[in-house]
């Protein structure tokens, strides 16, 4: 596999899992959010959705807010609260004074004012209506949860886009690895042929000199030299006959 077929294909992997999370994790809040009552391990979180909290906390911030008891949140703290028991909003301030027993009721009551205001709040909040303290906050991620909350229908179609596009760019990389594996599967026997020619090349040019070399054959003697041992020999012959006639 190619290397930017791995990529897309570890990408692709990732982001699956990552998104499962998300949507997982925005459904568990979804379900936990449904009452005041309800928290995940402890915790509630709320989207940001004023800029009353800058620079601190900006619009489309989640924030996590931690349940705490009234005797343990302290000034300077950033709480979340219902200001009204007739509305289901609520708003993240910060504690600027800590009011117990207030008024001789045994009640603690909070003065809050956000950081971009130049005023406190008109209204004291009383323990049973704060939430908890924030502890933590992701910046955006806010915008991405309530997307999903409230529109979720969407999320699957866009899920199915993205992995069909995934899908046609690792299978554009594997058709670039199969025309090259085609083109090297071509060069491959012409390549071979090549050095098939070259070898019968070889093979005809030593031919050739084996052809153009001189042959080594042994010459006849001269038939004059013969003639002479001839003549000798008969000459050889006369004298041993005379030889015996005297005798």
């Amino acid at each position: 596999m190619p290397v930017g077929a791995k990529i897309f294909d570890v990408a692709f992997t990732v982001f699956v899992y990552l998104l499962s999370a998300v949507i997982l994790i925005a459904a568990l809040m979804f379900a936990s959010n449904t009452s005041p009552d309800k928290s995940l391990f402890g915790y509630r979180y709320y989207t940001i959705l004023t800029g009353s909290m800058e620079p601190a906390y900006s619009v489309g911030d989640m924030i996590f807010v931690k349940l705490t008891d009234a005797k343990e949140i302290n000034v300077g703290d950033v709480i979340t609260f219902n200001p009204s028991q007739d509305s289901d909003a609520y708003l993240t301030h910060r504690v600027t004074e800590k009011l117990e027993n207030f008024e001789g009721t045994g009640v603690t009551c909070f003065r809050t004012q956000g950081d971009a205001n130049n005023a406190e709040d008109s209204f004291l909040i009383d323990s049973s209506r704060v939430v908890g303290v924030v502890t933590f906050s992701l910046a955006r991620v806010g915008y991405i949860v309530r997307f999903i909350q409230l529109r979720w229908y969407l999320v699957v179609p866009v899920v199915i886009m993205i992995a069909v596009l995934f899908r046609l760019l690792k299978h554009y990389f594997l058709m670039d690895k199969d025309e090259d594996e085609e083109e090297t599967a071509k060069e491959t026997p012409k390549k071979n042929g090549e050095k098939a020619e070259k070898q019968v090349d070889s093979d005809t040019e030593k031919d050739s000199a084996a052809a153009d070399e001189p042959e080594t054959k042994s010459e006849p003697q001269p038939e004059t030299a013969i003639k002479a041992e001839d003549g000798k020999n008969e000459k050889e012959s006369d004298e041993r006959v005379s030889e015996n006639k005297g005798s």
